[in-house]
């Protein structure tokens, strides 16, 4: 029962919608008394010997109007309760995914998307069913019970009444130690179905790299394996499940065995009448319900309060990238201007004893670009992380416009930057919409504009609906190069400050990457630009290229300095020249 009172903030913010349906429960649980009692008045007076065709059509129409009367009180309690249970899952997903949205890279890390999957289905269900059936099933068969109970005693006989219903603590506390294990198994098995949602999430999404590698059948041998566990797991579900149905079935019987060996002695003895024991049999009937309840009520409970422990330890998971120390009156024109790193070290959470940046110190002015190049693993997506705030916790200080980026709100900080990431998102929707992902009210010439600008105009024009052509499930129907052109056109169309290239170009060939990055370079004179990249063409007029390794600066100054140095920049340059002839 704990899960009601998890479930107390809902419920008293639904308060008015619960007791309407809850009354109108109650007024069904009355009137359904009516039909038995109408049974036993109609038997007694047929075992008589005598009924009138008026006192028959008076029964009959009375069972009539209960009739009317049940179906419009279980249509009024059904739209407020069920319509409650609806309100609360609404509440819980939009709270789920709004706390998606709020978590920061190290809550993904933690979590894969199965899992998060799954919370936000099967677990968001099982509670759901609390504030629906569950409340149905815990009202309706306490006062349907009750009032059954109470009825049986004053319109037939406390003694039989008594008798007859002596399986029924054995059913509660049947009911209750069931619902323990029904909790631990199921909590087991939400946990399963999360595992297998990761493997298919997956399997599905890496779908090609599977079929490349020939690994289709040793994926599909695991996946099997994954799933032969979890059928496992929700045997142990449905083991302690399928008790309560027998259990319940068993005790009921064991009620009318009772009901006609005791009640039959007494209609012999004459301190029953026939009509009193056709009313109770009946009244048995509608007593079915509250036994079997009870049984499902354990199972609806136990499962709900499995999953909303789950939600609630998922929901009380806090981001590490907050806006505590930020000033929330700051404006977009405060945090336009030069970009200072001065980080003295940084190491990722889960390392924090493997520094991955040292000594990180330079000064961007506004419009200038600057270029990050070096070997993979050399620290320059992490100083763009930086940047995007991805992580806080760092010895040192970034700022623009001398403003700490950390005092400046994330949502601020962000509506500055335009982020072409190394591995591009795409939406299964059309071009025109993927490119105006940011700016949802960009007119349809800045769309074509920002196309053009990322050499990608052509290519849509060629398709078959031009700019309402859809790309598919992460641009599945577009090559690597068009991806990225189109994630650049994105980040173009925001036109925001600060544009950051995260070897954005890799996919494209040497003509349409000088046609992009001379594109750039007259579009965002007074805009600054962050390029990282292997390919050193992307760089080379940047107002400032860093060559890193091992996390720091080993290099800096421009194209021609660089080169005049003969260190690793020189090099490389020398060698991607020479693959490029060679190429030709």
């Amino acid at each position: 029962m704990s899960i009601f009172y998890k479930l107390s903030w809902f419920f008293k913010q639904e308060k008015k919608r619960y007791l309407i349906g809850i009354t109108f429960l109650i007024l069904t649980s009355f009137v359904n008394l009516v039909p038995p009692r109408i049974l036993g008045l109609m038997a007694d007076q047929l075992n008589r010997g005598h009924i009138s065709w008026s006192e028959y059509t008076l029964l009959i129409l009375t069972i009539v109007i209960a009739a009317l009367l049940l179906y419009s009180f279980r249509y009024f309690w059904r739209k407020q309760i069920w319509g409650g249970a609806a309100k609360l899952e609404l509440q819980l997903r939009s709270k789920l995914f709004r706390h998606f949205m709020e978590m920061d890279r190290t809550f993904y890390q933690r979590h894969r998307t199965g899992d998060l999957m799954a919370h936000a289905t099967n677990d968001v269900s099982a509670v759901q069913e609390v504030a629906g059936e569950g409340v149905l099933t815990l009202v309706d068969s306490l006062f349907m019970g009750l009032s059954t109970m109470v009825a049986m005693v004053i319109f037939v006989n406390w003694r039989l009444t008594i008798v007859a219903l002596l399986p029924l603590p054995f059913l509660a506390v049947g009911a209750w130690k069931l619902g323990d294990k029904l909790h631990d198994s199921f909590d087991k098995s939400q946990a399963a179905f999360s595992r297998l949602n990761n493997k298919t999430q997956e399997s599905v999404s890496g779908i090609k790299v599977i079929k490349t590698f020939g690994q289709g059948k040793a994926d599909a041998a695991a996946f099997n394996a994954m799933v032969t566990d979890t059928i496992q797991i929700n045997k142990q579900v449905f083991k302690w499940d399928s008790m309560f149905d027998p259990l319940s079935t068993l005790l009921i019987g064991l009620t009318y065995a009772i009901t006609i060996i005791y009640g039959g002695l007494m209609v012999v003895n004459h301190s029953l009448s026939v009509g009193q024991l056709v009313s109770f049999i009946a009244y048995i009937g509608n007593m079915v319900w509250p036994m079997f309840a009870i049984g499902y009520l354990f199972n609806i409970l136990e499962r709900g309060s499995a999953s909303y422990d789950r939600i609630e330890k998922l929901l009380a998971e806090k981001p590490e990238i907050t806006d505590d120390k930020a000033d929330p009156n700051l404006a977009a024109t405060d945090v336009t201007g030069d970009l200072v790193y001065h980080i003295n070290s940084f190491a990722y959470p889960d390392e924090p004893n493997l520094p991955v940046l040292h000594h990180i110190n330079f000064t961007l002015k506004t419009g200038q670009t600057l270029g990050l190049v070096g070997k993979v693993g050399a620290g320059k997506t992490s100083i763009i992380q930086l940047l995007l705030r991805e992580f806080d916790k760092y010895d040192g200080q970034i700022t623009l416009n001398g403003l700490d980026i950390r005092q400046i709100p994330l949502e601020l900080l962000l509506k500055q930057i335009s982020y072409v990431p190394q591995n591009n998102y795409l939406f299964s929707t059309n071009i025109q919409n993927n490119i105006s992902f940011a700016k949802t009210n960009a007119q349809k010439a800045e769309i074509i504009s920002a196309a053009k600008k990322s050499d990608l105009h052509e290519d849509i024009m060629q398709m078959p609906r031009d700019y309402q052509t859809m790309v598919g499930e992460n641009g599945i129907s577009l090559s690597g190069g068009q991806k990225q052109r189109m994630s650049i056109a994105r980040a173009l169309v925001k036109e925001s400050q600060i544009l950051i290239l995260d070897d954005a170009l890799s996919a494209v060939d040497a003509r349409t990457e000088l046609a992009i990055l001379k594109s750039l370079n007259q579009e965002r004179k007074d805009k600054t630009t962050v390029i990282a990249t292997h390919r050193l063409t992307s760089v080379m007029h940047a107002n400032l290229i860093l060559v890193l390794k091992d996390g720091q600066i080993v290099e800096r100054g421009t194209h021609d300095q660089l080169l005049a140095a003969h260190g690793w920049y020189a090099d490389m340059w020398q060698k991607q020249e020479l693959e490029e002839k060679v190429g030709e």
